[in-house]
């Protein structure tokens, strides 16, 4: 694959040139499932004229993403060349344009602009929009009609669980970027009932990240052994639990209660306790939120692990005993090398990406889905279970999410 910072296509190319695929995600910030699709897309389209864009341009590759161009210049230099679009995945349908403003920010800057913008709904959206130069309410979809000549239009695995919580106008737009697609998936069973009920056929397809090993197990593995990654094996030789969770977890409440059950857990398994960031943009994971949770810790066998290359991060998950935090790619690496895992969701009643992603692939008695004050119980779970029946349950999910995989790839078909 080809990564450049302008088109690798001249839009006066000959219509008989193959028609270049764009891949279209929030891989233009710092989140570590977005930053994975990219890699898990790229390499079955490897012979294939690719084009990585995002909202915004940025540079991810010191984290081990990509150089990222904005879709809407990117338009405008492509004028009337022929394109094939593949939305990568993701919880894509109930991000707002102005949510993803914000995430495209640096995270320094990101408090004066909320506290500017988010008193203002209308003026906020309106900054937005020019700040990225797109005339639309929902951030990652990108409307057929941006791209004049779009060949084929495609979604594949995306989420929005929230979809009717939207503004009507919102929701609207969603609802009409799906009825343009060529192709279709959604990733949970929640995403699917709503859209039927929109008279939007969706057939599931789990994450690509469940492929993960399988694609990239070789680079991930030399990652282990080496930078903060291989000093884990040294730090915890008796193993450690990687612990992750996002800014909505750091009230102190809930850091004291999720202290508790850290500190148990070491004190009853001797394991470490290895404290990782998912995703730096801003409203994702806080450092001074992680360093807060390991001053209220007694259990002296904790380490904030700082690296946020995503395949540090990936070697991490895949060496640890066990996964216990909010992320949803986080434990989808983590299954995939057969590392089981325990999920953290809010403790409320509202519906959540994780719940309904787990309640989608998994059996009920394997879902280990739990508020932070059940998270010890949680660990326990995940940590009785057989190497053998995690194995197995990576290798279903592989295979599932590759048989997913295929169809979209089918429906892009080649780039002639």
């Amino acid at each position: 694959m080809i990564a450049v910072a302008r088109p690798i296509v001249s839009p006066n190319a000959s219509s008989t040139a193959p028609t270049p695929l764009i891949l279209f995600g929030a891989f233009d910030r710092h989140n570590f499932g977005d930053l994975l699709f990219a890699h898990l897309w790229a390499e079955p389209f490897k012979d294939r004229e690719l084009i990585l864009a995002g909202l915004a341009e940025r540079d991810l590759t010191p984290y081990g993403g990509h150089r990222v161009q904005a879709v809407s210049q990117l338009a405008r230099d492509l004028g009337e060349q022929a394109v094939d679009i593949l939305h990568v995945g993701g919880e894509l349908l109930t991000c707002s344009l102005y949510e993803a403003a914000i995430m495209t920010l640096p995270p320094e800057a990101a408090p004066a602009a909320i506290a500017r913008h988010d008193p203002d709904p209308a003026g906020r959206s309106l900054w937005a929009q020019q700040r990225l130069g797109l005339r639309q309410e929902i951030g990652y979809l990108v409307p057929r009609g941006l791209f004049p000549n779009t060949r084929r239009l495609a979604f594949h695995a995306v989420g929005g669980i929230n979809l009717n919580q939207l503004p009507d106008s919102m929701r609207s737009e969603v609802i009409a970027r799906l009825q343009a697609a060529d192709h279709l998936s959604v990733r949970d069973h929640l995403t699917q009932t709503t859209l039927a009920q929109a008279g939007i056929h969706a057939p599931l397809s789990p994450d690509a990240a469940h492929r993960v090993a399988e694609l990239f197990g070789e680079r991930i593995a030399q990652h282990g052994w080496q930078g903060e990654p291989g000093q884990m094996r040294t730090r915890f030789p008796q193993g450690y639990l990687a612990v992750q969770f996002s800014a909505d977890f750091g009230d102190d409440p809930t850091l004291h209660a999720l202290a508790a059950q850290l500190d148990a857990c070491g004190e009853q398994t001797g394991l470490g306790i290895a404290l990782f960031r998912a995703g730096a943009a801003p409203w994702h994971d806080d450092l001074a939120v992680y360093r807060r949770l390991a001053g209220y810790m007694r259990w002296p066998q904790c380490h904030l692990f700082e690296s946020l290359n995503i395949w540090d991060i990936c070697a991490l998950l895949g060496q640890a005993r066990a996964y216990c935090g909010s992320s949803l790619h986080g434990r989808i690496v983590a299954q995939a090398f057969g590392v089981a895992g325990v999920s953290l969701v809010p403790d409320t009643q509202a519906p959540n990406k994780v719940q309904a992603y787990w309640a989608t692939w998994l059996p009920a008695a394997e879902r280990n889905v739990c508020p932070v004050g059940q998270a010890l119980t949680g660990i326990g779970q995940a940590l009785i279970l057989s190497a053998e029946s995690l194995q197995q349950q990576a290798g279903q999910l592989a295979g599932q999410a590759r048989a997913g995989m295929d169809a979209t790839l089918h429906a892009l078909g080649s780039a002639d």
